[in-house]
């Protein structure tokens, strides 16, 4: 090979400088790379470490508010999703097995925990954790997911001694609890053939080989198992069961048995039956309450155990904060099945889902006992139930009602001292303690104002005990509670001193009862004297008659002075009403009588605005009889339709302001007379800037019924009030017209309300206020302004089915930030107070209670008998206050006396005659004195004038 040329060898040292530049240009962008990349990752890495910091604060948070209230659920479910962000699983782990020892989980918890802890323990050394999991997981409530789940893992563990044992009885169980769930019992059943499928696969011998003897027995029972899974599966109404019974038919030999197609038959019927309520679960909405109820009626018609607990499971597994549904499961439970397990088990998830339900405690107790539970358990229950927080001072004095009636229930009072016993006497005190101590604090009252737990322990020491003197001391506290001056309570311990104790204290507690009753004191009084009729002596008659006629005396002297004292201040309160009256009539004579100077003082100033050239047309116009003409001169005097030439003055502009007043004030009379109340609604809270609002009203009132008009009621100017009417042609529109009362209307609530005459029926009130609590509506104050009632329906839906939501608003439409939602039953509104109270709602804290309206006073209650002519009215000032003009707002020349009838001016007196006085004119007004005109009497004198 030659060696390179000069030229060559200088071109090639030129490519070599070229490539080595451009390798330290790659370089160095490598580097600016590398550096860029460094950068982003490190800005990364700080975004992170800043939300990290967050969340682990928010952790903090959260762990210190359930160390202060561990039943906050909300919490717990919060803490567990923040944790699962995290990837912390130790503490997850640690989060959901507190959250379970407090409340059931939700399917999808579980579910999450368990494929989580699966993937954390995939050692079979760790297999039976997991397996332990799985049964407190099928025990919260019956889920077809969770129970597949289950069979499934199992299925991983069949290699091990004994595993394929464990998975079949893992799905017998399965099919058992969730078979017969006619949605989602299908895909169990078909997991469990196709698990026998495998294992039949295992058995069967390779082809061309016989089977031993061994394996053919094997693989027969192995078919028998499949023959019989696909026999129980055709004999259940499932969804898509067709399907089953073509495989079957393809997958058998000798084709399908007969007695498997006549319960395959049965069960589509049954399937058709059931088609119509599983299709309404299917679109209603949750909580599907009433279908789930409609489903269980059926099911309890048909009478088929299995099927009426399958559906409780289910109506249960969507609605399980609803007391009522588990008090219907339980008592169903209790009085059929009877089945000691299965009640029980029952029981426990039902006051765990709701245990502020002490009804739900109350059956668990008494089922406790009827199947024989130990004491120990029995008395973990009850306490249990002390600290589940009930919502009501009485459902303590019930659930203490029913322990003691347990205890009272174990003692063997042929012993005259038994360690029961004394453990009911101690139970007793502590009730007592218990109620006066606790719940008195928290409530305000013991619950119990009969002492009704002290009269049952009397009872018992008086019946069973044969101890009088601790029945007697019982009783004396009773009755130092408020109970004496109760004539029940005094019978009641007479009775048992009649039954159980002698005559002597019988007689004693008589005349106590005697000198102590207020409420009926006839009737002890009564009782006493049939008391020695029966078993005294002449001086004991002698001494009950006396101390009854005086205590009768005393009686009556109380009752006449406080009858006295009643009509006293009836007597002054009608004083002080009539005072009132004469106060107010002397202010009325006293204005009216200033009004008459000034209207005399500014008809003087009037007539000295006349110009001559005014005069003449007047004259003409009163002299001519062509109406044309007086109206023509009419509306040139008054400024409505004034010739260029002859335009009024200022004075002439206010009385066309004047003139059109009373022209609209006399339509709307007119139109009022012309009105059907029994046909019309009236509407009130309009805005005055509503664009045709006549127009706007008809459009909402259309759908109600035909309209026949639209009275919409105008000031001096024409300007809407914010007020009208709507007529209808029938009464038939007037009910549907109603349930418009608070729609909104650009902003502003319209109210609409029955139109009813006040000065015909001035009791008729349109608003009515409950002043009693109502325990199936809460009420929420602190709700942000921005808050709808949508977005409120959606944070209460799930506490129970929403009967209406209600937010509070300014007269203006504004809301207050309070509203009233109303729920189907007390249960569901007591159960959203627990779990709202407190929450975050767009930041602001709210605060929920039990509605119970204060009580409104005398004046402002609805429907008070109070006269309205009592409360006076609130003076009605102008923008400027109390400095508001009182100029006169009548035309002048009604302010003109009239002329005498000796000087009639431009015609006879009979053609100028004033107009006769109303038939209702009274005698004051004949006599000189100022009578108040109608509008028809203003609107004769301005067409006379």
């Amino acid at each position: 090979m030659a060696a390179p040329s000069n030229a060559e060898q200088t071109q090639l040292q030129d490519m070599e400088e070229e490539e080595e530049a451009g390798m330290e240009e790659r370089e160095m962008e490598s580097d600016e790379e590398e550096g860029m990349g460094v950068e982003n990752s490190e800005d990364e890495e700080e975004d992170s470490s800043e939300d990290e910091k967050e969340n682990e604060a928010e952790i903090q948070r959260l762990e210190e508010q359930l160390s202060i209230n561990a039943f906050d659920y909300n919490c717990h479910v919060d803490l567990i999703k923040l944790l699962k962000q995290e990837g912390e699983l130790f503490r997850l782990r640690k989060a959901r097995q507190k959250m379970s020892e407090l409340f059931p989980l939700t399917e999808e918890i579980w579910l999450d925990w368990l494929k989580d802890e699966i993937r954390l323990t995939e050692e079979d050394s760790n297999r039976e954790k997991v397996y332990e999991l799985f049964e407190r997981a099928v025990k919260d409530y019956i889920c077809p997911d969770i129970w597949l789940e289950y069979a499934q893992y199992s299925i991983g563990g069949m290699g091990s001694p004994g595993g394929i044992d464990k998975v079949r009885s893992i799905f017998e169980r399965a099919v058992t609890a969730v078979g017969l769930h006619m949605t989602k019992g299908q895909t169990l059943w078909e997991a469990y053939r196709e698990f026998e499928n495998a294992v039949l696969s295992t058995v069967q011998p390779p082809p061309g080989r016989i089977p031993s003897r061994e394996e053919q027995e094997l693989l027969s029972a192995q078919l028998e198992r499949m023959h019989t899974l696909f026999r129980r599966q055709l004999a259940v109404p499932l969804m898509d069961m067709e399907t089953t019974y073509a495989e079957y038919e393809e997958w058998s030999e000798n084709g399908v048995p007969e007695t498997v197609v006549h319960l395959y038959r049965k069960a589509l019927q049954q399937k058709e039956k059931c088609k119509s309520y599983e299709e309404a679960l299917l679109v209603a909405e949750p909580p599907k309450l009433a279908e789930y109820q409609a489903y269980i009626d059926f099911e309890l018609k048909e009478g088929d155990p299995a099927r009426v607990q399958i559906t409780f499971e289910r109506a249960l597994a969507e609605n399980c904060l609803v007391p009522d549904m588990w008090t219907k499961y339980t008592t169903y439970l209790d009085r059929q099945l009877k089945i000691k397990d299965l009640v029980l088990s029952t029981h426990e998830r039902a006051v765990r889902n709701c245990p502020w339900t002490m009804s739900l405690w109350k059956s668990y107790l008494q089922a406790l006992e009827r199947h024989g539970a130990d004491h120990q358990s029995v008395s973990d229950v009850f306490e249990k139930a002390l600290n589940a927080g009930f919502i009501q001072a009485t459902d303590y004095v019930e659930i203490w009602q029913a322990n003691l009636d347990y205890l009272r229930r174990r003692v063997d009072f042929s012993k005259e001292s038994s360690k029961e016993l004394e453990e009911l006497r101690a139970a007793f005190s502590r009730s007592l303690d218990y109620l006066k101590q606790d719940v008195e604090e928290r409530f305000g009252e013991s619950g119990d104002p009969s002492c009704a737990i002290m009269q049952i322990w009397a009872r018992i020491e008086a019946h069973h005990c044969k101890n009088m003197q601790k029945a007697r001391e019982l009783w004396d506290n009773i009755m130092t509670k408020g109970n004496a001056k109760y004539a029940n309570m005094w019978l009641e311990y007479y009775s048992l001193e009649r039954a159980y104790g002698d005559m002597t204290h019988c007689r004693k507690a008589l005349h106590r009862a005697v000198q102590c009753t207020s409420d009926y004191p006839e009737h002890v009084c009564e009782v006493l004297l049939t008391f020695e009729r029966v078993e005294g002596t002449l001086e004991d008659w002698d001494t009950a008659v006396q101390k009854t006629e005086t205590r009768l005396n005393r009686i009556n002297e109380q009752r006449a002075k406080a009858a006295e004292k009643e009509t006293n201040l009836a007597r002054h309160e009608e004083d002080k009403m009539e005072q009132r009256r004469k106060a107010r009539a002397e202010k009325k004579a006293q204005k009216k009588s200033r009004g008459g100077e000034k209207r005399k003082a500014e008809q003087d100033d009037y007539q000295g605005d006349w110009t001559e050239e005014s005069a003449p047309k007047r004259q003409r116009g009163n002299g001519d009889n062509n109406p044309d003409e007086y109206m023509e001169t009419e509306t040139g005097l008054f400024g409505r339709n004034a010739t260029p030439g002859n335009k009024p003055g200022p004075g002439g502009a206010r009385n066309a302001q004047q003139g059109s007043a009373v022209a609209a004030q006399r339509q709307n009379d007119d139109r009022r007379e012309l009105r059907d109340d029994s046909c019309s609604v009236f509407i009130s809270n309009l805005a005055y800037t509503l664009e045709d609002p006549e127009a706007k009203l008809k459009s909402l009132f259309e759908s109600c019924g035909p309209i026949r008009r639209v009275q919409l009621i105008t000031g001096n100017r024409g300007i809407s009030r914010g007020y009208g009417y709507v007529q209808f042609e029938s009464a038939a529109a007037v009910p549907e017209a109603l349930k418009l009362d608070r729609k909104e209307v650009e902003g502003r609530p319209m109210f609409v309300s029955p139109c009813v005459d006040k000065t015909k029926n001035p009791e008729f009130k349109v608003f009515k206020y409950n002043t009693s609590m109502e325990k199936h509506k809460i009420f929420i104050s602190g709700l942000p302004f921005s808050c709808t009632k949508e977005e409120l329906a959606e944070i209460c839906k799930p506490h129970g089915s929403i009967r209406d939501v209600r937010l509070v608003t300014f007269r203006s439409g504004k809301p207050k930030g309070l509203a009233y939602v109303e729920f189907a039953d007390e249960t569901q509104a007591s159960q959203a107070v627990l779990k709202l109270d407190g929450i975050d709602v767009e930041g602001n804290k709210i605060s929920v209670a039990i509605s119970n309206p204060p009580r409104r006073n005398l004046t402002d209650k609805p429907g008070s008998s109070r006269p309205a002519g009592d409360i006076m009215p609130r003076q009605a000032y102008g923008s400027r206050g109390r400095g508001r003009t009182q100029l006169s707002l009548l035309p002048r020349s009604l302010h003109r006396q009239p002329a005498p009838p000796g000087k009639v001016e431009n015609g006879t007196a009979a053609e100028r005659a004033p107009p006769p006085p109303p038939s209702g004119s009274t005698a004051a007004n004949a006599a000189g004195e100022p009578r108040s005109l109608s509008n028809s009497d203003f609107a004769k004198m301005l067409l006379n004038k």
